[in-house]
C-alpha cells in the first residue's frame, strides 16, 4: 500500500513535521510519498490563503497520484477536498474530516483547539459541511499561528492544553481535536493535563486514509462525487490539464 500526503501549506518544515508525526504511527510494509504545496501561503490561516491551497493541493494530486493507493490532505480545514475527491482516482482524506468523523465516535460532542484567529468561522462552515454541527461544542483557536506556537514548544503546549481544559470545562466538549498541521504530532503531550481524549488530526487522518486505501473499493461513476465532465481549461498545470480532461 502507497499513501500521498500532499501538505498545501508551502513550507518544507511544515511537511517534515507532517511527514515524521506519520512515520510515526505507520504500520509496517506502507510507504508514503509526500509532497509540499508549490505556490500559495507558507501557512494556511485566512478564507483566500485556503482557497489558492485548494488549487495547489489539486495540483500536486495530479503529478504525484499515479501508483498511490488513497490521499491524504494534510492541512486542518482541508481546503480543496471535495475537488480532490471529485477529480482523484483513489480515495482521498482530510484531516478535519477524519478527526471530526472520530471524535463523533469518543463522545457526544467534540472541541476543536488550533492555531489562528480566523479559523473558527472558517471552521465552523467545515463542521457544518459534514453535518456534524449538533455534535460541535466549540472551537478555540489562540492568535498565534500553529507554526508560530511550535517555535517555542513548551510555551506553545502549555497554552495547547489550556484552550483544552476551558473547551472541555466551559463548552462541554467530550473529546477534544489537536487541529493543525504544524500541530501533528503533539497531542500526547497537550493532553497529558486534559480530562478527556485528545486527538491529533494528523493521525486521525492517517488511520482513515489507511482504512479507504485497504478497502480498495472503486471510485463511483455517478453521483457528486463521480469523475467531472471533460473540462477545457487554460493555464494550469500540465498534469491538472490532463486528470480534468478525463
Amino acid at each position: 500500500m502507497r499513501l500521498l500526503l500532499i501538505n498545501p501549506n508551502t513550507s518544507p518544515s511544515v511537511t517534515e513535521t507532517v511527514e515524521r508525526a506519520a512515520r510515526a504511527v505507520l504500520p509496517a510494509g506502507i510507504e508514503l510519498a509526500t509532497v509540499t504545496g508549490r505556490f500559495g501561503a507558507r501557512y494556511i490561516a485566512s478564507r483566500a490563503a485556503a482557497a489558492i491551497a485548494g488549487h495547489a493541493a489539486l495540483e500536486a494530486m495530479a503529478e504525484h497520484v499515479p501508483g498511490c493507493d488513497a490521499v491524504l490532505l494534510a492541512c486542518f480545514g482541508d481546503p480543496g477536498l471535495s475537488a480532490l475527491k471529485e477529480v482523484s482516482p483513489v480515495p482521498v482524506v482530510g484531516m478535519a474530516e477524519a478527526s471530526c468523523h472520530l471524535a463523533c465516535t469518543l463522545g457526544r460532542r467534540f472541541g476543536i483547539v488550533t492555531g489562528g484567529e480566523r479559523w473558527p468561522a472558517m471552521l465552523e462552515e467545515f463542521v457544518g459541511g459534514q453535518g456534524l454541527t449538533s455534535r460541535l461544542a466549540g472551537i478555540r483557536a489562540l492568535a498565534p499561528t500553529g507554526d508560530v506556537l511550535t517555535r517555542d514548544l513548551d510555551a506553545g503546549i502549555a497554552q495547547l492544553a489550556e484552550a483544552c481544559r476551558l473547551t472541555v470545562e466551559e463548552d462541554g466538549a467530550e473529546v477534544v481535536i489537536l487541529g493543525g498541521a504544524a500541530l501533528a504530532g503533539l497531542a500526547r503531550r497537550v493532553g497529558e493535563t486534559v480530562e478527556v481524549p485528545v486527538l491529533c488530526s494528523l493521525e486521525a487522518g492517517i488511520g482513515m486514509t489507511i482504512a479507504a486505501a485497504a478497502l480498495a473499493v472503486r471510485k463511483a461513476g455517478r453521483g457528486s462525487l463521480a469523475s467531472p465532465p471533460s473540462i477545457e481549461s487554460v493555464g494550469l498545470a500540465a498534469a491538472l490539464s490532463v486528470r480534468l480532461r478525463g
